[in-house]
């Protein structure tokens, strides 16, 4: 059995000389770019261990599973040890997936396996996913990678230290700017920064030299927003109702991500009005951290008027978009649902 690391746990412990090489790794996350690297310091490590010979397969549910099987039991001509990368990318293997990754996982736990390191490359698994049989017995028979996704907040440091390797540096301010631009596109922002050390020297760069080569390369998503909004954070909020819009993204879900966030408060604030304890409101309503502190937090400033008021304005955004006019509000269903989000963000700005 092997061990679960997180993504900066393994990248110290893979290049150590000393490390002992597993037969089975299970890489999984939804973040492309680290998942892609980790896998590459896997085989790095192998290399320098003699594993010359590299086998790839990508695999779905409908993939010829038999070849995981053909991989394993040939002989290389010349004796050398192999890496076998599979990759399932839709974290789906289907029936004949799940036997053959179970079999997969006899076979290492029995020594089977002995001239073949196996890397598995997986997006992170859902909840039901996770509790399947296959699932259950390669996650307890492989060495482990669990990388978490980088968030909005995670995101300057990360640019930090990717500087720092580069032997770069930036101030604080622009360090912001920086993480608005590439903010949602992990593989872009690590193209940006590698423009950087490949443009500049060593050092502090300036923020008018980084405003030239740095892109704006940010990905919103609908759930971004909605977390953007309900800490009140207006220009952020606002910049990404226009990057989701440039991209687009469908108003309808737009609105109905906004429209859902908005009744779970109008709920919380009646049980409030009413005396109820909200707290115990939360695991009902599946609110589970992080997001209760940004429930919590627009609660504070949100009164149940507000909220009915809100609820009403989500209305005419719909009606809007389907063709009817609404008095009293712009005929561009877009710039309603932005002041509808600035009105969560902060209800004295309109």
């Amino acid at each position: 059995m092997g061990q679960t690391f997180n993504h900066d746990s393994f990248a110290s412990h893979i290049i150590q000389p000393a490390t002992a090489l597993d037969t089975l790794y299970c890489v999984c996350s939804d973040e492309l770019l680290l998942r892609n690297e980790t896998v590459d310091s896997i085989r790095q490590a192998c290399r320098d261990k003699g594993y010359n010979e590299r086998t790839s397969l990508i695999l779905d549910a409908n993939g010829n599973w038999s070849a995981i099987q053909e991989c394993t039991q040939s002989i290389s001509l010349f004796g050398d040890l192999k890496i076998l990368e599979i990759t399932i990318p839709t974290g789906k293997p289907g029936k004949t997936g799940a036997t053959a990754l179970i079999n997969l996982a006899t076979q290492v736990q029995k020594g089977e396996i002995t001239d073949t390191i196996i890397i598995i490359s997986l997006p992170k698994l859902d909840k039901t996913t996770a509790k399947s049989k296959w699932a259950q017995q390669l996650l307890a028979t492989a060495s482990v990678v669990n990388i978490a996704n980088i968030d909005r907040q995670q995101l300057p440091a990360w640019i930090k230290q990717r500087l720092k390797k580069q032997n770069q540096s930036v101030d604080e301010a622009t360090l912001a700017w920086m993480t608005d631009k590439v903010e949602g596109n992990l593989f872009a922002a690590h193209q940006e920064i590698l423009k950087l050390g490949l443009l500049y020297p060593e050092g502090q760069i300036q923020a008018e030299d980084i405003e030239l080569a740095i892109l704006d390369v940010a990905r919103y998503d609908v759930f971004s927003l909605s977390n953007a909004m309900l800490e009140g954070n207006g220009q952020r909020t606002v910049r990404m109702i226009q990057g989701l819009k440039a991209e687009g993204e469908a108003l309808p879900l737009v609105l109905g991500v906004m429209t859902r966030e908005i009744r779970t408060l109008y709920t919380l604030a009646s049980a409030r009005q009413q005396g109820e304890n909200v707290s115990g409101l939360f695991r009902q309503l599946y609110i589970f951290p992080p997001r209760d502190k940004l429930i919590r937090q627009a609660l504070e400033r949100l009164s149940l008027k507000q909220l009915m008021g809100m609820i009403q304005h989500a209305h005419d955004i719909d009606r809007l978009f389907k063709g009817y006019p609404v008095n009293g509000r712009m005929d561009d269903a877009w710039e309603e649902i932005t002041r509808l989000a600035l009105k969560v963000v902060n209800p004295a700005i309109l």
